[in-house]
């Protein structure tokens, strides 16, 4: 196997594209490039330093000029069927085979190479999707005009594995890519126009790093998604809070993989794909390598030997050889020996292939490496501690297991906690699986089927409404302290009902001591409740954490089982629980027993679809098989809405469970009384103590606990404006997976979301539930 830099390939073809263009690119929109005047300019360089071209950077009014372009495009794409859009995607992919020379040259001068041949099977997969749409997704629909921001950080093709889904279920899209990524985008918009695509259906606009946020804070955007790098994803979610728009992050540049060898280990095999991971020009990650103790000293000689002879790996910029040789300085501190290809240059932006042998585990160059070829080494004695050094980091991208013994692989894939498991391989994709980030790693799907539905809303489903940010103190959202007041028609003479909260499994009053009045619609006392905080909530995700692993390996049908359970005690106690959303929300008898009824349906239907529910196995064009499952998030907190105060908890409820989470619920504000008696139908049923917690309190003092706990994954949110405002901005960092709803726009209407739910809302509520992992295994 030889290892080295490519040889340099010739750029005739793209250069003479850069020519036609003078080497000073504008914008792409409304079916033409468009170059306007008095705009910065960005320059592209390629590996030596030399100029490509120039990129203009877009102001306020080219973005606005955009906006108005792709949503005229939207309104013709979205109304062409399916077949229609499928035909524009398969000429692109005609197109792309005519023009793979030009393309790959751009790319590789701009230093963003891409496989064309996975460029046009992700475009065949997409056209597939958009035939399929009106047979398979009748009841979801386009979100709009969609933002797609690429930092430079990522792959030209991560750009596509967002645009191309996007316009295959009728979006418009507006694209904006990192400097380097503009030049071979803009060619790929041109060569669109030669599919038949109608104007303004994609357009693309360059600029700095402000540019992504602009974009967003137009009104015609419905949507956004981001592909880059952690720190400015938290960024670019705090500049958008409040804008009402639902935004993903894709955060993978620079996630920490593990790359884990077991003992039984093709040894010379897993050397050979971790040199090939860690040290090539362009990586997706970084990984870390994690190697069993009884091996180490066979994998080490082996490095040793492979390494020999690499040649040193040019870096981003000079700034990054900075961070390398600081990285590098600290583990010789720590008592870190090395294994180099060559010694260093003096200075430049090169640096030879290096592994750190000896780290800790804590230590800063195992737990952020620096961009580079640098590959830190850890150790393990036992299977079960190679999964906890691979769970250890806050990332969750992916993973590479190498062993021979497939129980092994198949616990250990199981058991990492990442979007996508590689045994005895390594970075292999197909447009087919979905990649889920976890935890800081990002909050989207993007790939396979599961892929599409960011880019779809149920056609039943109220879209968030665009907003303007309010001047929020984030720092005191929901420190308010409660003021009370005796209300009318309250009688001192009178015994007030009591009622306590539900933490743990047990009834407990409110850590704070304190209590909140539950009124009628006529003002009347109807109990006390305990005003819940910070601590309860802690108290709860303690509880939550030390069950839901035990909730989740319990089988689907034993989880069903526990469902039917709930749903039986309801219906024993259904004339109370009438009389409890009578008595609270003053509807007739009437209609509180058709709520309950269809509460005890709701609860059936979820613990019908608990085994029903299940991922898949897709067939690959390579050798191999590749599995795709659902899995549990982890612990949820869900802020219920005012609307349907049983049937919007049960439903929730339902959703999250059935799926092996587990979830702590914050009843109605303005209706916690139905909630409250809905504890003694979970304490009835055999659901375990702790998978669900109720706290009863402020909305607003609860929703802040949600977003600041660490351990938290979810939130949904039925709730104000500016709680979700609050929620998008502090819950990027810890990233969390925000599902939002704005009851002031909502108004009357919530209870048909509730009372009237199509097949596509309770899917969506399963979508909500889960995360998605991808499995690959390879065959001799």
């Amino acid at each position: 196997m030889e290892y080295g830099a490519y040889s340099p390939s010739t750029t005739a073809t793209a250069r003479a594209w850069l020519e036609r263009h003078s080497h000073s690119l504008g914008f792409f929109m409304d079916g033409k490039f468009v170059c306007p005047v008095d705009r910065q300019t960005h320059t592209v360089t390629d590996s030596t330093g030399g100029t490509v071209c120039s990129v203009i950077c877009a102001k306020d009014e080219d973005i606005s000029s955009c906006g108005s372009s792709a949503s005229a495009g939207f309104k013709t794409w979205s109304e062409l069927s399916g077949h229609r859009r499928a035909k524009v995607l398969l000429r692109l992919a005609s197109t792309l085979q005519r023009y793979t020379q030009c393309v790959s040259e751009l790319c590789d001068l701009c230093q963003s190479p891409c496989s064309l041949p996975a460029l046009i099977r992700l475009t065949q997969y997409y056209a597939g999707w958009a035939q399929l749409q009106d047979t398979l997704m009748p009841e979801w629909i386009p979100r709009g005009v969609v933002a797609v921001v690429v930092s430079d950080d990522c792959s030209f093709h991560s750009i596509w594995l967002k645009v191309l889904p996007a316009l295959a279920m009728g979006n418009a899209v507006i694209m904006v890519p990192g400097v380097k990524l503009a030049p071979p985008t803009l060619l790929l918009a041109q060569l669109f126009m030669e599919t038949a695509l109608p104007a303004g259906v994609l357009s693309v606009v360059t600029g700095d790093t402000s540019v992504g946020a602009r974009v967003a804070k137009n009104n015609q955007i419905s949507y956004l998604t981001y592909s880059g790098s952690q720190q400015d994803g938290e960024v670019l979610a705090k500049q958008t809070a409040g804008c009402g728009l639902p935004i993903s992050l894709c955060l993978s540049v620079s996630a920490e993989c593990p790359f884990i060898i077991f003992e039984s280990a093709d040894i010379d095999s897993a050397v050979d794909g971790v040199i090939e991971a860690a040290f090539k020009k362009k990586k997706d990650w970084q990984w870390v390598l994690c190697v069993q103790e009884s091996v180490l000293d066979s994998v080490v000689s082996r490095l040793k030997l492979r390494i020999t002879g690499l040649k040193c790996v040019p870096l981003s910029s000079e700034s990054d050889r900075t961070l390398v040789d600081v990285a590098v300085q600290d583990a010789l501190q720590q008592g870190a020996t090395l294994i180099q290809s060559c010694s260093p240059p003096a200075s430049g932006a090169l640096y030879p292939p290096t592994v750190l042998c000896g780290l800790a585990p804590p230590s800063s160059a195992a737990v952020s490496p620096p961009p580079g070829p640098l590959l830190p080494l850890l150790s393990f004695r036992s299977a079960a501690e190679g999964v906890a050094l691979g769970n250890r980091t806050p990332h969750g991208q992916a993973a590479s297991i190498w062993t021979e013994d497939l129980n092994l692989a198949l616990e250990t894939a199981k058991s990492l906690c990442v979007g996508s498991v590689w045994v005895n391989s390594h970075s292999v994709m197909d447009p087919s699986l979905p990649q889920c980030g976890r935890r800081d790693s990002g909050n989207c799907t993007d790939g396979g089927k599961e892929g599409l539905y960011q880019f779809l809303r149920p056609s039943p489903s109220p879209a968030l409404p665009r907003s303007t940010p309010t001047s929020l103190d984030y720092a005191a959202f929901g420190t308010t302290a409660s003021g009370f007041m005796v209300p009318e028609g309250f009688d001192p003479s009178s015994v007030t009902r009591s009622c306590s909260q539900y933490v743990g499994g047990k009834l407990c009053k409110a850590d704070s001591g304190c209590s909140r009045t539950v009124q009628a619609p006529g003002g009347a006392v109807l109990a006390h409740c305990p005003d819940g905080g910070r601590k309860d909530v802690r108290n709860a995700v303690e509880a939550a954490l030390k069950v839901q692993p035990g909730w989740l390996r319990k089988s689907p049908a034993a989880r069903a089982l526990s469902l039917y359970s709930l749903s039986d005690h309801l219906e024993k106690r259904r004339r109370e629980m009438a009389a409890s959303i009578q008595a609270q929300t003053g509807l007739s008898m009437e209609e509180a027993d058709k709520e309950v009824e269809l509460s005890i349906s709701r609860l059936s239907d979820w613990a019908a679809r608990c085994d029903k529910q299940s991922g898949g196995m897709p067939p690959l064009p390579q050798t191999g098989s590749a599995l795709s499952a659902p899995e549990a998030l982890g612990v949820v907190g869900v802020v219920l809405p005012d609307a349907k105060p049983l049937l919007s908890l049960v439903s929730l409820l339902g959703a999250a469970v059935s799926m092996g989470n587990a979830v702590i619920l914050v009843p109605s504000e303005k209706y916690p009384l139905p909630a409250i008696d809905f504890i003694q139908v979970l304490q009835a049923s055999d659901i375990p103590a702790g998978v669900v917690s109720v706290i009863t309190g402020r909305r607003n003092q609860l929703t802040q606990a949600f977003a600041n706990h660490s351990e938290i994954q979810a939130i949904w949110y039925w709730g104000s404006l500016e709680g979700c405002q609050f929620l998008q901005h502090t819950c990027s960092s810890p990233l969390k997976r925000l599902w939002l709803h704005c009851e002031e726009v909502e108004g009357n209407d919530g209870g048909k979301y509730w009372s009237h739910p199509s097949p596509s809302l309770q899917e969506e509520m399963w979508r909500e539930a889960v995360v998605w992992k991808s499995v690959w295994i390879p065959t001799a």
